[in-house]
């Protein structure tokens, strides 16, 4: 039997492509910015790590990223 306890499941968000289970991703950002994902996910009742997990994987998080690297490449004028 298992730790969990008989007919326990392990439930995915999405599939993993790789077949290696979980990954690891990490990221560098500055304190102001950890702050705001602090306060967004304390308003949810969620950890940083969750808060940034899920807003990955948002319907709309594609669309919303390329909107941004565009108007990034117009600043930097690469476009």
């Amino acid at each position: 039997m298992s730790p969990a306890g008989k007919g326990a499941r392990t439930r995915t968000l999405w599939p993993d492509p790789f077949g290696m289970g979980t990954h690891v991703l990490s990221m560098r950002i500055d304190g102001e910015l950890l702050e705001r994902l602090r306060h967004h996910a304390a308003k949810r009742g969620m950890s940083v790590q969750d808060y940034v997990v899920r807003t990955l994987i948002r319907d709309d998080f594609d669309e919303r990223f390329k909107a941004a690297v565009d108007e990034t490449e117009k600043f930097y004028g690469l476009t």
